[in-house]
């Protein structure tokens, strides 16, 4: 039976301290990792509320700041958006919790390869996962993680590629998804895990994570976030540029991209 909302106590928005990895096995073996935080935005409980915070705002100048427009599409409430877009899907029962992860904007800036929206049935189970990807060129694309029934924590989902990110890597094959989570008994938070990997014609390519503790979103923790990363977001950009730079001395094969795909939603 679904639960009575009234009876149920309103999620707090979080930041995630934590660290993202990134693996290349062939034709030659690259990998690096950094530290980085991030967002969980209960999207139901939220509402249009701002943040309790003074170092972020939603919708307004600050340090630190969200949105709405950066997400969805640009104009519809989110969870009118997401809602929406899951029934288009025929995804009818996320009627819980729907937690966007994203990075915020610092000093205004933001770029964000990839933002998930984890959408919970209202007995709490993991219904549907939505991937918002996006590339240096401007362009984005939906992967919707469904396969008609709850997701169980740590089992395997696929996506076919159909989308340009790198041009390192050609639009063939697909991912594999996996998400986890535990709870610390001792303090009661939440580590989260993010597991992609991307595997073309020959097999496994890439391997990738994104990992984080789950905090309260205060001033505190927040100002020792932008303190241990002042310019997280600058950062991003740039090690993707790097990066890119130091597999091209190393002569990876280089891919043009291809002509950008509609903004659609894939599954």
């Amino acid at each position: 039976m679904p639960r009575d909302p009234t009876q149920v106590a309103l999620a707090q928005p979080q930041l995630c301290l934590g660290q993202v990895r990134h693996a290349r096995l062939r034709p030659v073996h690259h990998a690096f990792s950094y530290g980085i935080y991030y967002l969980r935005l209960p999207v139901r409980s939220m509402g249009q509320r701002d943040f309790a915070a003074r170092l972020i705002s939603r919708n307004g100048r600050n340090i630190l700041s969200f949105r709405d427009s950066d997400h969805g599409d640009g104009r519809t409430p989110l969870l009118q958006w997401i809602t929406g877009l899951l029934a288009e899907q025929g995804v009818h029962d996320a009627d819980g919790e729907i937690w966007l992860q994203t990075m915020p904007r610092v000093f205004g800036y933001v770029f964000n390869p990839v933002s998930f929206w984890f959408c919970h049935r209202s007995d709490g189970a993991l219904r549907a996962v939505l991937c918002d990807v996006r590339n240096t060129f401007g362009e984005r694309h939906f992967y919707l993680l469904d396969h008609g029934a709850p997701i169980v924590w740590g089992s395997e989902l696929t996506a076919r590629k159909i989308f340009h990110v790198s041009p390192f890597c050609q639009v063939e094959g697909g991912y594999r998804f996996r998400f986890m989570r535990s709870k610390d008994e001792r303090n009661g938070s939440e580590r989260h895990l993010a597991r992609i990997d991307y595997d073309d014609s020959e097999g496994t390519l890439l391997q990738t994570s994104l990992a984080g503790v789950a905090l309260p979103l205060q001033d505190r923790l927040l100002a020792a976030a932008l303190l241990r990363y002042p310019l997280m977001t600058f950062g991003v950009m740039a090690r993707i540029h790097w990066q890119a730079l130091r597999l091209w001395l190393r002569r990876v094969p280089f891919f043009h991209k291809p002509l950008p795909p509609s903004e659609k939603v894939s599954r």
